[in-house]
C-alpha cells in the first residue's frame, strides 16, 4: 500500500497572518493561492493550510492541536520565547505545574504545545513532532488505512500512525470523544493519488467514510467514522 502526504487545514480569519506566525515558529515558507496560506511541508513533515473562514469560533469544533518539540530546555524556551514574539500567548487549559510541556495559542487562539526535552515518544518526529487528535481507536485505524501510514501506537484505545519516511505522528486520545457541534475548525486535507480524485474518493468511501458535498473549489469533502470533514482534491 503506497503512502499519501497530509495537510492540515485551519480556518483562519486572516490566513497570511497565521500562515506568517507558523512560518516564523517552524522556519517555512509561506505559500500564497487561492486556497489561503500554504506552508509545505515534506515527506516527514505535514503540510499546514490555513484557510479564509469567516465562522464563528466554536471551541468544540477545535478537534486537533499540534506538539512541537525541544532538543534542550534551553531549545523549548527559545520556541516559547519566539511564539510570544510572533504574537502567540500562553494558554491555561489545567496543566499542573509539574508538567514539563508549555502550552500557548497562536494569534487566532488554536492551542499548540511545546514538549519537554527527553519525550521518548516524540523523538526523532522532527519540530513538529505530532498531531494530536480527539478521536476514537475506529478513526486511527481508518486514517493508517487512508494514508498508508503504518499504526506506531495501538494502547487502550489511543493510536497513532506515522509515515513510512518518519517524521510527524499524528495521534487520537481515545474515548471519551468531545461532542461534535457544527463543521470543524481543523480538518485533514488530502490529494488525489496520480490526480484521479474519483478514484481516490471510491477508495475512501470503500474504507469507511461518508460523502457529504462538493466544495466551490472542487473537492469532495467528506468525514471520517468519527464525523471528521476531511477533502480530496485532485491535486
Amino acid at each position: 500500500m503506497s503512502s499519501r502526504t497530509l495537510t492540515v487545514t485551519f480556518d483562519a480569519h486572516d490566513p497570511t497572518r497565521l500562515a506568517q506566525f507558523w512560518a516564523g515558529l517552524l522556519g517555512r515558507e509561506v505559500v500564497e493561492d487561492s486556497g489561503g496560506a500554504l506552508l509545505p511541508g515534506d515527506d516527514t513533515q505535514v503540510s499546514l493550510r490555513f484557510a479564509p473562514s469567516r465562522a464563528h469560533q466554536v471551541e468544540s469544533a477545535r478537534r486537533l492541536h499540534l506538539h512541537l518539540t525541544s532538543a534542550s530546555a534551553d531549545d523549548q524556551e527559545h520556541t516559547v520565547a519566539a511564539a510570544l514574539r510572533l504574537g502567540g500567548g500562553h494558554l491555561d487549559v489545567g496543566q499542573r505545574p509539574e508538567e514539563g510541556h508549555i502550552v500557548l495559542a497562536d494569534p487566532e487562539g488554536n492551542a499548540f504545545c511545546v514538549i519537554e526535552p527527553g519525550n521518548n515518544f516524540l523523538a526523532g518526529c522532527g519540530l513538529l513532532g505530532e498531531v494530536a487528535c480527539d478521536g476514537t481507536r475506529e478513526v486511527g485505524l481508518f486514517w493508517s488505512e487512508a494514508l498508508g501510514w503504518p499504526l506506531v501506537w495501538d494502547q487502550n484505545e489511543e493510536t497513532a500512525i506515522q509515515s513510512p519516511h518518519g517524521g510527524t505522528k499524528v495521534a487520537w486520545g481515545g474515548p471519551p470523544v468531545t461532542p461534535k457541534e457544527g463543521r470543524n475548525r481543523q480538518r485533514f486535507h488530502l490529494a488525489a493519488a496520480g490526480g484521479d480524485q474519483q478514484a481516490e474518493v471510491d477508495r475512501l468511501i470503500a474504507l469507511g467514510a461518508t460523502r457529504l458535498e462538493v466544495g466551490a473549489d472542487g473537492a469532495v469533502v467528506l468525514a471520517d467514522p468519527d464525523g471528521n470533514e476531511f477533502s480530496v482534491n485532485r491535486n
